[in-house]
């Protein structure tokens, strides 16, 4: 990787958690470990779980588009933090319809 694009990603090989995700084909990127888009909706491959307090929540530990490749996951969230739109369970009980 080039020092100017150094800052779109790097791979955490001593984390107790690596890897997080299977099936990554180019570099595993951690840097985006805490999605950004976790509050948002987006293409990601999520799950809905009911959390102890009865409220939908993400699980997103399927969806690999912020880990596969520095260049290309830090494209696709700068894209969709472009115009962000809050996720709600409602949105989430469409998409999975």
């Amino acid at each position: 990787m080039n020092a100017a694009a150094s800052f779109q990603g790097f791979t955490n090989t001593a984390c107790a958690f690596y890897p997080c995700h299977s099936g990554i084909k180019k570099e595993f990127n951690c840097l985006f470990c805490y999605c950004p888009l976790y509050a948002y909706n987006c293409p990601g491959t999520y799950s809905m779980l009911i959390d102890r307090h009865g409220q939908p929540r993400k699980d997103c530990s399927q969806c690999r588009l912020p880990h596969d490749g520095y260049a290309a996951s830090w494209q696709f969230i700068q894209k969709w933090l472009e115009q962000p739109t809050l996720w709600n369970s409602e949105t989430a009980h469409e998409r999975h319809q």
